[in-house]
């Protein structure tokens, strides 16, 4: 094998390496995507060439018409609907075009051309229906996102004294908004947070999640134990079930939350669990999952006070540690092969930056499980204590007299 040969083989070699080892994030799909797109964009002109040479060279006329009348219909399908309108027009005129090159009758040029026009019309007009109704599903999505923002509204970067991060990511731009919510707050008894999900998807579930997050802020403050305040939230909960009437859905409007409260100074954090994927404690590159010894049920069931009271756990939590609370778009995402996602394996023996660096880190790592394609929202919340408590920072030099 020459010199040239061996070059061009060690290119081909790197190149397939670079191709297989190539991370799958967002970026990456988003690429990939748009460079299947500009291949699928040929395909009309591909047909349309190829009815051209099958009626001048094929050895049974009519030969090319299938091709000729296909391409529209794939136009349709691959190309906006301008790039459609275009591709069927062009389509048309080489029907004409090729039949009298080939001096058919002009009967025969009438017949071709009326069937590539009425399978061009029929695209055109489906393509039409579609996207009328994909501008109806967006306005819908729109306000429902709308409304999202209010329910969820960007949390700060510090609360107390714990470094904040948050991220909630749509499973694909086509699926209905989700019932995943989070929310924090500092309060007398420390800083307390909230993850959780509705049952459903679209405005129902926002709705109830505007109830949950509301209750949550209004108690966080006074309620005396986690314990407390879950029975707070399933409660309101209950009621909107009840005032929401007596829908098919109605008995059925409940969440699953994970309460936690974080006593920084003392290194104390206290977990209520009420029928939720269990949270994380990430510590010196270690990843565990903290299971709840007596979890609760759902919000909203409206069982009576105290019958099934939720546990509370507690566990150490000191500077350096991580909290990441998640919903079930984390947990359930599966890749190709129908495996789930574990965090426990996903991040163990990482460090990270910053809260901000755990949450990237998650979406990236779910995102390349999943190849893209996840079956659900996912709401991600992570809390770490500042590096630096507020008392120790350095006092400020007094100002020049």
């Amino acid at each position: 094998m020459g010199a040239l040969e061996v070059t061009a083989w060690d290119r081909w070699s790197r190149r397939l390496h670079e191709a297989v080892e190539r991370p799958v994030t967002a970026e990456n799909l988003m690429a990939e995507h748009q460079g299947r797109a500009g291949l699928l964009a040929l395909v009309p002109g591909l047909l349309m060439a190829g009815g051209v040479l099958a009626d001048v060279l094929g050895p049974v006329p009519y030969t090319g018409l299938p091709l000729l009348a296909a391409a529209p219909l794939v136009g349709c399908m691959v190309l906006p609907f301008r790039g459609a309108v275009i591709t069927a027009v062009c389509a048309c005129a080489v029907s004409v075009a090729t039949d009298l090159l080939v001096n058919r009758p002009v009967l025969a040029l009438v017949v071709d051309l009326l069937d590539v026009a009425v399978i061009s019309v029929i695209a055109l007009w489906l393509k039409w229906v579609v996207r009328r109704q994909g501008r109806r599903f967006a306005a819908v999505r729109a306000v429902a996102e709308v409304a999202q923002r209010a329910v969820l509204p960007p949390l700060p970067a510090r609360v107390g004294a714990l470094s904040v991060a948050t991220r909630y990511e749509c499973a694909y731009a086509e699926a209905q908004i989700g019932g995943d919510f989070f929310a924090v707050r500092s309060s007398p008894f420390g800083v307390r947070a909230l993850i959780g999900d509705v049952r459903g998807k679209g405005l129902p579930a926002v709705s109830a999640m505007a109830v949950a997050t509301s209750a949550f802020r209004e108690a966080a403050g006074r309620m005396p134990s986690l314990g407390a305040l879950a029975d707070h939230l399933d409660r309101g909960l209950a009621r909107f079930a009840e005032d929401t009437g007596d829908g098919p859905d109605a008995l059925e409007r409940f969440a699953t939350a994970v309460l936690v409260e974080i006593e920084v100074a003392d290194g104390v954090l206290r977990v209520c669990n009420r029928g939720h994927p269990p949270p994380y404690l990430i510590r010196d590159g270690t990843v565990r999952s903290l299971e709840s010894a007596e979890a609760g049920l759902p919000l909203g069931l409206g069982l009576p006070e105290g019958e099934l009271p939720p546990g509370t756990d507690t566990f150490a939590f000191r500077r350096g540690d991580y909290l990441l609370l998640v919903t079930d778009g984390v947990t359930e995402a599966r890749n190709g092969e129908g495996t789930y996602y574990d965090p426990c394996t996903g991040l163990s023996g990482r460090g990270f930056r910053g809260a901000s660096h755990l949450v990237d880190t998650l979406v990236a790592e779910v995102t390349a499980w999943t190849g893209g394609q996840r079956q659900d929202d996912m709401a991600i919340l992570a809390l770490t204590p500042d590096p630096v408590p507020p008392s120790a920072s350095p006092a400020q030099p007094p100002p020049p007299v």
